[in-house]
């Protein structure tokens, strides 16, 4: 269970890093662009939406404190 905990843990950090980093790749590339949003406007080309891979990275964290905390207990207790 603790071990498990860990796993989400550390995946939830990796997908709020990734979310940050495709966030900011985006915004970047839209300041480059010379008078064109409509990358902007039309998502074109799909990316993955920056937001989904942070809140979704803090519930895997989130996820894996409670079954890191619930091992923990468990673990010195039987």
């Amino acid at each position: 269970m603790i071990g498990v905990g860990g796993l989400f843990a550390g995946l939830g950090v990796a997908g709020i890093l990734w979310g940050r980093r495709e966030e900011r790749i985006y915004f970047e590339a839209l300041a480059k662009r010379q008078g064109d949003t409509r990358e902007f406007l039309e998502h074109w080309p799909p990316r993955h939406q920056p937001g989904a891979l942070k809140i979704g990275g803090w519930i895997a964290v989130a996820t894996g404190a409670a079954l890191l905390v619930t091992g923990g207990i468990l673990c010195f207790t039987l």
